[in-house]
């Protein structure tokens, strides 16, 4: 039996992903976010964010080519794990989506917003958001552990990597994800009938006579 075609995606959406948000978090970490106008007007900024939310929609490619696995060796805690991720994942996408595109205007057009307090509604969005993202990784690095669809260090690195995230929109926080995601997609690669968790039906023997 053969992977299905959305399971190949597996490794080549976890290079993608790993290498886009480990890339962009280090540019990122260059920047002063204290000052809010300058760097979110700053060209290379908004690129660089361009960038790491690719990078997100690439984690959501390989969560979902991921799903058969954990829904298989993981049971029902698996597909819990994935939807958290897949929940958590969307739920900071957004924010980040708001970060790259809506705040260089924000600060372009009304740079004293910077200079007041968030309200109530939107702090408990950003909050939850956090929070989903950085449950959601340690969810899915916990059902994967246990169910070893990857190598158990790797599943490790992703737990640390859920953690982390909570701050993964403050470089360099992010980078521990995105090189669990990395190596899980470079072992993969490398590794393509592990990483396939298919099972190969055994021929019985024809016997003549």
């Amino acid at each position: 039996m053969t992977a299905s075609l959305i399971t190949r995606l597996a490794g080549p959406a976890a290079l993608a992903a790993g290498t886009l948000m480990v890339t962009a978090q280090l540019v990122l970490s260059t920047f002063d976010m204290d000052q809010h106008v300058a760097t979110s007007t700053n060209p290379l900024f908004q690129v660089t964010q361009v960038f790491y939310l690719l990078g997100f929609m690439a984690l959501m490619v390989f969560l979902f080519a991921t799903s058969r696995w954990l829904e298989e060796k993981g049971g029902k805690f698996g597909v819990v794990a994935t939807l958290a991720a897949l929940i958590g994942t969307m739920a900071l996408g957004g924010d980040l989506w708001f970060e790259t595109f809506a705040v260089p205007w924000i600060a372009d057009q009304v740079p004293g917003a910077f200079d007041t307090e968030p309200t109530i509604v939107l702090a408990l969005g950003a909050i939850s958001s956090y929070a989903l993202m950085a449950l959601g990784w340690v969810l899915y690095g916990i059902a994967s552990f246990r169910a070893r669809v990857f190598p158990r260090t790797l599943s490790v690195a992703l737990v640390i990597g859920g953690l982390l995230a909570f701050n993964a929109l403050l470089a360099p926080f992010g980078v521990a994800l995105g090189l669990a995601i990395l190596a899980i997609g470079i072992w993969t690669v490398r590794n393509p009938a592990a990483a396939s968790h298919e099972v190969v039906p055994v021929r019985e023997p024809v016997s003549i006579g």
